[in-house]
């Protein structure tokens, strides 16, 4: 179909809750369209997952899927999805902080906590049931993606601002880390009986 100019974090579509999609327009060809065009943006950006709302569209959609993915080299596979008027809820109360990143937010990362186990549930564009429990990275993207569906991004979530910033310079800073690192190790190793 096309793909879609993605709306930043400033847009006034992504800060509001979206519409739940009616009965009628389940297997709809506008639906499919929707669909279609959520698929053809997140590829062509390299995206987990995309909601309506990042492409002007106030309706309860997202579809997700993690493969091979350069934005997320290190990610476990997550199954193509689409979900329609979606739900979720924790299967625990165990939280994990893990790195995100968001299309409407380019070139900036953030340690964000999520909730490790979840159930979803959903509708597929045809108005079949779909419900999961899953953990890990699955788990953190779909919180993600429902997260726009009410109008939150990433950042409302994160405890801490100071582990928030550009992908270059995170990636700089971790570097010098590292390299503080090693030469702390080296210099106990080279310590008279170190």
């Amino acid at each position: 179909m096309a793909v879609r100019r993605i709306l930043r974090m400033g847009h006034p579509m992504v800060a509001r809750r979206a519409a739940p999609v009616p009965e009628a327009e389940l297997g709809s060809e506008r639906l499919q369209a929707l669909v279609q065009d959520l698929w053809d943006t997140m590829r062509a950006h390299d995206g987990a997952g995309l909601a309506a709302p990042q492409i002007g569209v106030g309706l309860r959609v997202v579809v997700f899927a993690v493969e091979a993915n350069p934005r997320y080299p290190e990610a476990e596979p997550v199954p193509a999805t689409v979900l329609v008027n979606p739900g979720w809820e924790p299967l625990d109360n165990e939280l994990e902080e893990g790195w995100e990143g968001c299309l409407s937010l380019p070139g900036l990362r953030g340690l964000v906590p999520r909730h490790r186990r979840i159930r979803y549930w959903g509708l597929d564009p045809e108005g079949r049931p779909l419900e999961r429990e899953v953990a890990g990275f699955h788990a953190r993207v779909v919180q993600h993606e429902l997260d726009h569906l009410d109008g939150i991004l990433y950042p409302q979530r994160m405890r801490d601002l100071s582990a928030f910033g550009f992908e270059e310079e995170l990636e700089r800073r971790w570097e010098a880390e590292r390299e503080e690192g090693r030469a702390q190790v080296q210099a106990v190793v080279a310590r008279p009986g170190g």
